[in-house]
C-alpha cells in the first residue's frame, strides 16, 4: 500500500505516468460511484487509474440531502428489494466503511391536522417494515434505534418550531446522515490511492472506448493516451456523452439552507407532506454549524445538462411554502442563507413523475467494449461498484469489511469540530497548526471552518483551487455569506500551503 495523501505533485506525477503503462482498470468520473469503483478494483489488487475532468465530487455527489437511508420511500412503491439493498448498504457505511462520517438521525413526521389517521397508520406500518429490514440487514438497535410513536410534548421537544395547532404527536424513525457527501467521496479516493490507484483530477476525457481513453490535462493542455484492459464510465447523469446508447432521465433536486435558530435548533429532522401528492415529502434536516438543509424538489431536466444547475425562485418558494405548513411561524425568503441543486442520473422508465422512477442501477457494456454504470444513488454506491468490478475480475470483493481513511485508528485529542469531520485523522489535521497556531482559528469572522481544514485540503486531499476548498473540502459555498468571507483565506491556502503531511 502507498500513502493516502493526494497532492498537486502526486497528481502531476500520476498523470505523466499514465502515458507509459497499461492499467487493468481506467475509471472515468470522480464522483461517489467512480471513486467507489476505483477503491473496489484497487483493493482487489488490480492496477487502477481514475480521471475526472474537474474536481472530486464536482457533480451530483456533492448535492445530495446528506442522507444514507434505508429506502423507506421505496417500500411505498413496492420495491422491497431496493429498500433491503439500501438498508444493507446503510449498515455497512454506518458500522464499517465510514462510521466517522455517518451518524444516526431521528426523523419525525408530526401528526397534525394535515395527517389523517389512515395516512398516519400507513406511514407507521411502513416504518415498522423498514425496522424489519434493518434487522434483516443486521444493523443493531445500538446503531439505529427502532421506530416508535411520540406524544405531543416529545414531538415539540425534538422540533421546537413545529406547528402546535391540532398536534396529537409524531412518528419517529431513524436513518443515517452524512456529515458531508463530498467528504465521503474524497475519503473513497484517498483510500483507493492508498491501494495504489492513480487519482488524477482536472483530466478531461476527449474520447474513450473499451481499450482506453484520450485524456487532456485541463491545467496544462497536455494530452496523452491512457491504455487499459477495461474502462468504466462512471460519469453519472453525463454518461451519454461517452456512451450515447445509454437511456437516462435526469431530474433536478433543489435544497435551501436555513439557520437552525429559525427552527428552534431542532434535534430531529422534520417531515412535511407535499399537498396533493402521495409519498412525497419535504424534509428539514439539521446539520452541524447551526444550519438546516431543506429539500427537495424533483423535476425532470431536458436538454443539455449544466455542470451546476441553477436554483430558481419558484423552487425556493415551493420549499419554503411546503415546510411552512408544518411550522408554528411561517418562513420567509429572508430566512434563506443559501441554496444548491444537483442532477440525479435516473434510469429511464415509464412516463410520469421523476420522483417515481426507480433508484436502481445497471452496469452495461457498449459495442465499443466500455462498461457504463447507470442510475443508482449515493447510499448504494458500494454495491454499484462491486457489480461493476465483478464484470472485470473473478477476484473476490471485500469492501464490506474495508474502512475508509479516518474510520479507524487512535482518536487523539483534537478540536471537536475536527473530530466530527475527520475522525481518526483529526489530530493530524490539528497538527498543521504547529508552526502557526492561528490555523486553529476560524478562517474569517462568523465562519465555522478552521484554517487547518484549508491547509489539510491542499496537503492531503488533492485540492488544487480555491473553489475546491470552498465548494467541496469545506462546503462553505453552501452559505453565501460564508463563501464570500472565506474566499481570501482559501486563495492564500492554495498559494502558500501550510506544509506537507507526509511523502505521497
Amino acid at each position: 500500500m502507498t500513502g493516502p495523501h493526494l497532492t498537486a505533485e502526486r497528481r502531476a506525477r500520476d498523470f505523466d505516468r499514465l502515458a507509459g503503462e497499461t492499467v487493468d482498470v481506467l475509471v472515468i468520473g470522480g464522483g461517489v460511484t467512480g471513486c467507489g469503483v476505483a477503491l473496489d478494483a484497487a483493493s482487489r489488487g488490480l492496477s487502477v487509474a481514475l480521471v475526472e475532468r474537474a474536481d472530486l465530487a464536482h457533480g451530483t455527489s456533492r448535492w445530495s440531502s446528506k442522507l444514507v437511508h434505508g429506502g423507506l420511500r421505496y417500500l411505498a412503491t413496492g420495491d422491497v428489494g431496493l429498500a433491503l439493498d439500501s438498508a444493507r448498504e446503510r449498515g455497512v457505511l454506518m458500522t464499517t466503511t465510514a462510521p466517522h462520517l455517518v451518524r444516526p438521525l431521528p426523523m419525525v413526521l408530526p401528526l397534525g391536522r394535515d395527517i389523517g389517521r389512515r395516512e398516519a397508520a400507513l406511514f407507521d406500518a411502513g416504518q415498522r417494515v423498514a425496522g424489519g429490514l434493518r434487522r434483516i440487514a443486521h444493523t443493531s438497535r445500538a446503531t439505529l434505534p427502532a421506530p416508535r410513536r411520540l406524544g405531543a410534548p416529545e414531538t415539540v421537544r425534538l422540533l421546537p418550531a413545529v406547528r402546535r395547532d391540532g398536534l396529537r404527536g409524531g412518528l419517529l424513525n431513524w436513518d443515517g446522515q452524512l456529515e458531508d457527501d463530498a467528504r465521503l467521496v474524497v475519503a473513497l479516493a484517498r483510500t483507493a490511492a492508498s491501494y495504489g490507484a492513480r487519482i488524477v483530477t482536472y483530466a478531461g476525457v476527449l474520447s474513450a472506448d473499451g481499450t482506453g481513453a484520450l485524456v487532456r490535462d485541463e491545467r496544462t493542455g497536455a494530452t496523452l493516451r491512457v491504455s487499459a484492459r477495461a474502462v468504466v464510465n462512471a460519469t453519472g447523469a453525463w454518461a451519454d456523452e461517452l456512451a450515447p446508447q445509454t437511456r437516462l432521465r435526469p431530474s433536478k433536486g433543489v435544497h435551501i439552507v436555513l439557520p437552525a435558530v429559525r427552527l428552534g435548533h431542532p434535534a430531529a429532522a422534520l417531515t412535511v407532506p407535499v399537498p396533493g401528492q402521495s409519498n412525497r415529502y419535504v424534509f428539514a434536516l439539521p446539520h452541524g454549524d447551526g444550519i438546516v438543509h431543506v429539500g427537495l424538489t424533483d423535476d425532470p431536466l431536458d436538454g443539455p445538462l449544466p455542470d451546476v444547475p441553477r436554483v430558481h425562485e419558484h423552487e425556493i418558494g415551493f420549499l419554503l411554502d411546503t415546510l411552512s405548513r408544518g411550522l408554528e411561524v411561517p418562513l420567509d425568503r429572508a430566512d434563506v442563507m443559501g441554496s444548491f441543486a444537483g442532477v440525479r442520473p435516473l434510469l429511464a422508465g415509464v412516463q410520469g413523475r421523476t420522483a417515481d422512477l426507480s433508484r436502481r442501477h445497471a452496469v452495461v457494456r457498449g459495442e465499443d467494449g466500455m462498461w457504463t454504470v447507470l442510475g443508482g444513488k449515493l447510499t448504494t454506491y458500494r454495491r454499484m461498484a462491486q457489480d461493476a468490478v465483478d464484470h472485470l475480475t473473478d477476484r473476490p470483493c471485500w469492501t464490506t469489511r474495508l474502512p475508509l481513511v479516518g474510520a479507524v485508528g487512535p482518536h487523539r485529542p483534537a478540536p471537536a469540530r475536527l473530530s466530527r469531520r475527520y475522525g481518526a485523522e483529526a489530530a493530524d489535521v490539528a497538527a498543521l497548526a504547529a508552526r502557526d497556531p492561528r490555523l486553529l482559528e476560524p478562517v474569517a469572522p462568523g465562519v465555522p471552518v478552521l484554517g487547518v481544514e484549508l491547509a489539510w485540503g491542499v496537503c492531503a486531499e488533492g485540492a488544487l483551487t480555491a473553489g475546491d476548498l470552498l465548494e467541496r473540502r469545506t462546503r462553505l459555498s453552501l452559505v453565501d455569506a460564508w463563501h464570500e468571507a472565506a474566499g481570501p483565506a482559501a486563495h492564500r491556502a492554495i498559494a502558500q500551503p501550510a506544509g506537507r503531511v507526509s511523502r505521497s
